[in-house]
């Protein structure tokens, strides 16, 4: 009896620790990160704009079409083929990793929670700059691997002077270590 109850206690010494194992935090991989987004608005203002925006892109000449894009792609965006949504870099520090700060934005204050090892809540509140209004709201990020999230947010803002909530699907993925041309962002 006494080789069984070794091996008992022995499989709970190692579920114990397999169980802190898992427990632990997963962290996203410092470096360059791809960013697909798709939005949809209370009023579908939004989403008519981008299809509008998408429709005179496409009616542009070759040329200029070229020189617009590779402004967009410049500033790390590129509308996405439906017209709703978007993919843009952005540059995640090693501070961005070890803090939880997945997508820091200029006038932009976040406050990041666990709620297990691959989920963090966030809500943040961002001041008007450059003609937007001011907004604020909260999501969810999961963790897929170091190199793989997605996430949901509401986003509450004004459009026109009238209150519009906003519903943000992300995926992000790890592109390299060296975020190139793409500068890091700083919250505040």
């Amino acid at each position: 009896m006494i080789p069984t109850t070794r091996i008992a206690l022995t499989l709970v010494l190692l579920a114990g620790t397999c169980t802190c194992t898992l427990a632990q935090n997963m962290k996203l991989r410092p470096g360059l990160w791809e960013v697909q987004s798709t939005m949809k608005t209370s009023s579908g203002r939004m989403e008519s704009a981008m299809a509008q925006m998408q429709e005179q892109l496409e009616k542009m000449p070759p040329e200029q079409r070229r020189l617009m894009e590779q402004m967009m792609a410049g500033r790390g965006v590129a509308p996405s083929d439906k017209g709703v949504g978007s993919s843009f870099k952005i540059c995640m520090t090693q501070k961005d990793v070890d803090m939880d700060n997945v997508q820091p934005r200029e006038g932009c204050t976040h406050k990041t929670s666990r709620s297990g090892a691959n989920t963090m809540h966030i809500s943040f509140q961002c001041k008007g700059r450059n003609g937007e209004p001011p907004s604020s709201g909260e999501g969810t990020i999961t963790i897929d691997g170091p190199t793989a999230y997605s996430g949901q947010h509401r986003i509450n803002t004004t459009a026109d002077g009238k209150p519009e909530e906003m519903n943000l699907t992300q995926k992000g993925r790890w592109l390299s270590a060296d975020c190139g041309s793409v500068k890091p962002r700083e919250g505040e």
